[in-house]
């Protein structure tokens, strides 16, 4: 999907892991930088495309790409795992191979074809410490001192996990945002809530650092899994079903393993009126 050079506009890929949507520039063969600005102004859905996050595709010396995230208010989202499985779904169909690795802010990560669909995607060891996570102050990361008792972990961006009796009762754009901008959290937070199904199932829904309610989230979900196997609730290899669908999620010694389906929606051109208007 390189610029072809019959538009004076800006290529981009529409892409989606359960719901969970991205706009994807593909910057490999260079082109102008993603700015703040650019990412605010297409991340509005009625004014722009419209995403949960932003992603660019960059080459990389060391890895077979390199994966920037924003979010739809501008800011760098750190990792994020769906559209980390789509790209690499994308740069796979792309050149045939069966496994990548790709550069984000939390370093090399593997993927690979997982099989009918599916890609898998090694997210890395969660971070569990409080000044990892980042919080505020030392605590314990697996019972916050607020209540819910939510759970506190690091995937390249901070979470707070809450184990409730229904998730589907939570009013999530009412305590999201609340618990997002949270003073034990100098990054902000996502948050989720969840309850479990079974011992090796959990229902959980999320509000997103700078996006919002959104259907699905990768690192959300590696960070629930983490949090539900360090408090016993399920096992280190679950299936977590988000308002967009399931995703399997399994923590192992080499870090945390995401597994799930992509879809590569539509391509298209931004015009230059629209990028002359930021």
């Amino acid at each position: 999907m390189r610029d072809d050079g019959h538009h004076n506009g800006l290529a981009f890929m529409k892409m989606h892991g359960l719901g969970n949507d991205f706009v994807v520039i593909d910057r490999r063969a260079g082109g102008a930088p993603v700015s703040e600005a650019l990412a605010r102004a297409l991340g509005d859905r009625h004014m722009g495309v419209g995403f949960d996050q932003l992603a660019a595709i960059d080459a990389d010396d060391g890895s077979d790409a390199r994966l920037t995230f924003y979010n739809s208010d501008g800011s760098i989202a750190g990792a994020c795992g769906n559209a980390t499985r789509c790209i690499a779904r994308f740069l796979m169909d792309d050149t045939g191979r069966d496994s990548l690795t790709l550069r984000t802010e939390r370093g090399l990560l593997a993927a690979e074809n997982a099989g009918n669909g599916l890609t898998r995607v090694n997210m890395g060891a969660p971070l569990l410490d409080w000044a990892d996570v980042p919080l505020v102050s030392e605590m314990d990361t697996l019972d916050l001192p607020m209540p819910g008792h939510p759970v506190a972990t690091g995937m390249g961006n901070p979470h707070c996990t809450f184990f409730v009796d229904d998730a589907e009762e939570i009013d999530l754009s009412a305590r999201g945002p609340e618990i997002e901008h949270h003073p034990f959290f100098p990054e902000r937070t996502n948050v989720q809530f969840a309850h479990v199904i079974g011992p090796d199932h959990l229902r959980m829904r999320v509000w997103e650092r700078g996006a919002g309610v959104t259907l699905a989230s990768g690192s959300s979900s590696c960070a629930t899994a983490v949090a539900a196997a360090r408090r016993g609730l399920t096992g280190r290899h679950v299936t977590i079903t988000l308002d967009g669908g399931d995703i399997d999620i399994d923590w192992r010694d080499d870090g945390v393993w995401m597994t799930g389906p992509t879809a590569h929606v539509f391509t298209g051109h931004l015009t230059a009126a629209f990028l002359d208007s930021l």
